[in-house]
Order: C-alpha cells, then structure tokens, then sequence
C-alpha cells in the first residue's frame, strides 16, 4: 500500500499499551483517521488516551466490543483474543485484521530502501534467548542488526525508523503470528512446543497451527527441533517457496541437514559442501553462556539461522562468546555455605522449568505461583531423582504440592501458606535450611508471578535480594 492508499481510511487499533499506542501513531502519520478502542479505563490508559488524542487520534476507552462505524481495518495489539466481540463483528462485516507484525510487514521498504529480511524465531520457551544469541552471532559477522519483535522493542519503529539493518533477528509469538498471514521470512525457527496460552487459543491444536505459521513462504530454511517431531511436522506442512530447506538441531550428534553436538563441539552438518561426509565446527559447548542443555539447544537454532544467512563459522563462535543472558534466566546469584543459587524466575511454565530442573543436580527446588491451568505431573516425575527438597510459594502451589505427593512422596515438602512478597525471603531461608554443601537451590517456579509480583523480574529480584542478605549473614 502506498502512502495515497491509507489518506483518509478508517483504521480501528484494538488495545492501547506498547503495540497499540506506536501503531496508532504510525497510521495516522500515514493519513489514516484512527479510532482506538479500549477495554481498560483507568488512570494510566486515561493518561496515554490524552496523548494519542493530543494528536488527533480519537480514543474511545472502557469499550472494546464496539466496532466503530466505517471502519476499514482493524489493526490489534497481540493480547486481545481471537474470540472478543469486536472481531466477531469485524467478521460479519467483512473487515480484515492485521497484528502489529503484519502491519509493519506491509509497511517495509516504504522509503524506497531494500527491505531487511527477517530471521523469525518463536516456541514456547527460549525465544528471547535464541533471538539475542542470533543478534550477537550476526553483529560479530559485521552485520547492522537488531533483535526485535516481542523481545520489547517494535517491530514498527524497526521498519520505520531512520537506522538502516542488513537483516533483523525477530522474535514472535502465537498472538502475533495468528494476525500475520502475509508475514515472509528468510528463514525462521520454532524451537519447541508445550501447552502454553490455552485460554487465548482455545486449544492445543490452535497453538501449534499459530506457531507453525512461522514457516509459512520461508525461502531458505525452516529450522526445526529434531527432538520434538511436532516442530518437524510444522515443517513439512508448511507452504515454503521452492528450494527451502529443513534444518534440524539436536543436542546429539547431527545426521545430514542438521545442527548439533559431538565431543563437547557444536558442529555444521548442514550449511557444508558435503553434508554427507563434512561438519564444520561451530564452536564449543562452554561458549555458550550458560551451557545448560535447553540453552545449548538455543544456542544451536541460532547458528542454524545465522549459518542459513550466510554467516561464517567464526563470527557463530564469537556472537556466542559475546552474549550474555538477560537477568531471571538461569542466572547463577551466589555460592553460601558451599550452595548455588540459581534464579531462573523467567521459567513461569511447566516446560521452562522443565529444562532448568534438568540442568542441576541435587535440587531444592522453590516453585509455585498462578498455574495458568497447567498440571504438574509430567514435570514432577521428570525431576523426582533430582530432588533433595521443594519450597512451595504462591496461589496454586497446592497443585504442584499435590503432584509431589503421588510421584515424589519421600522429597520433603515446605507449604509456605503467604502470598505477600515478604515470603520469597522466608523461602530462601527455607530451602538454605534444606539444602547441603554441593546442592543448587534453583528457583523455577513452573508458574506465572502476579499472584505475589508485578511481574516474573520483581520475583527474581525478591530471590537475589534474598539470597545476598543470606549471604550477607554468613560472612
């Protein structure tokens, strides 16, 4: 669409808030009388209506359901469900609706510049991870860059903005593919799936086919998890352009066509002149930082994004070197009295914490929160060998306390029975108590936060917090 075609057309933004607010202002920059509408009504969305409407934006607050009249498209923020009124009465009036992704995929290249492809990668765990590790692996190529996307930084102000990229590292999610459909990627990857966002799917199935949209018309590689075959059959049913290739990672010795590890080396058996007979090291394991077995798996993904971009051996080892996680992901806060303690807050579903619990052992384990409708049995069987006690925090950490009692009976069980946040630093002091010298006490609550935080960085805040003033007391 050219700048002639949005003057004057009636653009609805769904949502207010870090998506909503930019789009907005993108639309009516182009000459579209923009109308947001709202669920909310309270004083910080009053706040960011009197900004909007400072610049002409019309904002209509307290009512999301309405769609307004003559309304030409419905531009969403990605929280709102598939299912709200509005979109149900946008269908019956034949009105199309674009995420935010899919508007500033339209809007690329609007400056006559060549587009920056997109290396997209999402999953149900890992992808800020995989897509800052993918950022740092593509700046150490010489490449201008960044990581975008549902990382927090807009994709719009990527597109739009005046810095020029040779390619962009994109992370998205379910929301935001399911109001994609034109998005084409370079290349894209789906690290992994478990039940997650059920409620705003409606079920598994729809997850996993938002997810598998990533893949749709990729023009050089699909990259997929060679240990889960679900991320594979998104592959093989995804419409690709003609010569696009599916590229495996494992974190066991790569077959042709894949990513993978052999004696401590992350190796090629994919982007080489011989697949059949060749690997091309990468890098090695304790490159990547840290090297727990799921962030070797991000690690992998990554490289096979950046391998499919052309990106030489060397700059794959040296982005590796070079990235250092976001704090709340499996960050190591401190040694006392011969323990580790590990937080690893971001971990707020049952598969995260999976893969973190599987990285240490002897664990006490403090976990527990809002469950998300997730069930525990699967996770705690998995970990029970693993064991040496569990502190439970949180609303629902009853459910988690109940799956410990069919599958882990002998694991001792601290029932912290407070939800004020004053009891992060009672559970550190229990799980001290439980724990001997060599054990790791790993919080990977397997459950949201804001039961008892604002959000799972104020949770992992209370745990260092706690942590450091238990240290503090040893000394």
């Amino acid at each position: 669409m050219s700048n002639q075609d949005w003057q004057g057309k009636r653009v609805t933004v769904a949502g207010l808030g870090v998506s909503g607010i930019p789009a907005a202002k993108v639309l009516h920059g182009l000459g579209a009388v923009v109308t947001v509408v709202n669920d909310g009504d309270d004083e910080r969305s009053r706040a960011q209506a009197a900004e909007l409407e400072a610049q002409g934006i019309t904002v209509r607050l307290g009512d999301g359901a309405t769609l307004p009249e003559s309304t030409e498209l419905i531009v969403t923020t990605p929280g709102w469900k598939p299912d709200k009124p509005l979109f149900t009465a946008a269908a019956e009036a034949g009105v199309p609706v674009w995420g935010d992704v899919e508007l500033a995929w339209r809007l690329r290249g609007r400056d006559g510049r060549e587009p920056a492809p997109w290396l997209a990668v999402t999953g149900t765990n890992g992808k800020t991870t995989t897509v800052r590790m993918l950022a740092s692996i593509l700046e150490a190529a010489g490449l201008r860059t960044a990581a975008v996307g549902n990382i927090g930084v807009s994709l719009l102000d990527a597109v739009l903005g005046d810095e020029e990229y040779d390619v962009l590292a994109v992370e998205l999610s379910s929301y935001q593919l399911h109001w994609a459909p034109s998005l084409r990627a370079h290349s894209a990857a789906v690290l992994n799936l478990a039940p997650d966002h059920l409620d705003w799917h409606g079920s598994m199935e729809a997850y996993v086919a938002d997810k598998g949209r990533i893949y749709e018309g990729n023009r050089i590689a699909c990259v997929y998890n060679a240990a889960e075959k679900a991320t594979e059959d998104l592959v093989r049913e995804a419409d690709v352009e003609e010569g696009c290739r599916a590229i495996g990672f494992t974190l066991a010795a790569p077959g042709p066509s894949q990513l993978g590890v052999v004696d401590g080396i992350l190796v090629d058996r994919a982007f080489v002149a011989n697949r059949q007979k060749q690997a091309q090291e990468l890098a090695e394991v304790t490159d990547v930082n840290p090297s727990a077995p799921h962030n070797i798996a991000n690690a992998l993904a990554a490289a096979a994004l950046a391998r499919a971009f052309g990106v030489e051996p060397a700059a794959v080892r040296d982005g590796l070197r070079a990235f250092r996680p976001d704090p709340h992901r499996i960050e190591h806060v401190a040694d006392v009295a011969g323990v580790a303690y590990i937080d690893d807050s971001k971990a707020t579903n049952t598969h995260a914490a999976e893969a973190s619990l599987a990285a240490y052992d002897p664990i006490v384990w403090i976990a527990g929160g809002l469950a998300k409708g997730a069930t525990f049995d699967e996770l705690v069987t998995g970990a029970a060998g693993r064991l040496r006690g569990v502190v439970l925090i949180g609303r629902d950490r009853a459910l988690i306390r109940e799956a410990l009692a069919r599958h882990a009976p002998e694991v001792p069980v601290v029932d912290l029975d407070r939800t004020d946040t004053g009891a992060m630093s009672e559970a550190v002091r229990e799980a001290a108590r439980l724990a001997r010298p060599g054990d790791t006490v790993l919080m990977a609550p397997a459950c949201a936060s804001m039961d008892m935080f604002v959000n799972y960085n104020k949770r992992g805040e209370a745990f260092a917090d706690a942590v450091r003033a238990l240290a503090a007391e040893s000394d």
